[in-house]
């Protein structure tokens, strides 16, 4: 690539928005980040892996409802009682996000990535959705379960995440002016949302010459 971007990745659960990630990244040649994140947060803060882990994969339905802590980019010392609290945590994740911006070229999944680098340029926020039904019918292949058990796991998952984000950000996580794109995954299929990145990236190549 001629110049360095960052794309972020926002997902429905069952929308294949990880997979597409990946698909991009090899025709992009750039690096791939989700939970190699956690690893980096962990080596880079000092604190156990195992939280991070648990912040990231605990999915605590109203654990973030009906509050919120706007990320400020305010990282807590470790004389601090709350050096490892979840927004600590959060935190450091997001001091990650910032360095490998920075840095290089990248695609990064989840963690409100978008939010979290909303102000640095060459940045193109994406996400990726597909109608419910035909998540469930994804998941209940996937993972081999019956169709109501995929409708709850979607549902609350995807109620986690627009907790989480909302927490952080105090946005919405499925409003579409979060984001430059949106694409229905199911519409498209895996290889038209690349291609539909891709496009993307070369209309804003054009614009800004």
């Amino acid at each position: 690539m001629d110049k360095k971007i960052v794309i972020t990745i926002a997902r429905g659960y069952g929308s294949g928005g990880k997979t597409i990630g990946k698909m991009l990244s090899e025709e992009l040649n750039i690096p791939f980040y989700d939970r190699e994140i956690l690893y980096m947060a962990s080596d880079d803060s000092g604190i156990n892996l195992n939280l991070f882990q648990k912040h990231d994969e605990e999915i605590n339905i109203g654990l973030f409802n009906s509050s919120t802590k706007k990320y400020s980019g305010n990282l807590i010392p470790p004389e601090d009682s709350k050096f490892t609290s979840k927004e600590n945590l959060f935190n450091y994740q997001a001091k990650i996000i910032k360095s490998l911006a920075e840095k290089e070229s990248c695609i990064i999944v989840g963690r409100c990535a978008d939010f979290i680098l909303k102000d640095y340029e060459n940045v193109i926020k994406v996400f990726i959705w597909a109608p419910h039904d035909v998540c469930v019918n994804t998941i209940s292949d996937m993972f081999a379960m019956s169709e109501k058990e995929a409708d709850k796991k979607i549902r609350k998952i995807d109620k986690h995440r627009s907790e989480f984000y909302h927490y952080y950000t105090c946005r919405d996580w499925d409003n579409a002016r979060n984001y430059d794109l949106c694409l229905n995954s199911a519409e498209l299929g895996f290889d038209g949302c690349v291609d539909a990145i891709k496009a993307y990236i070369e209309v804003l190549k054009n614009v800004k010459k």
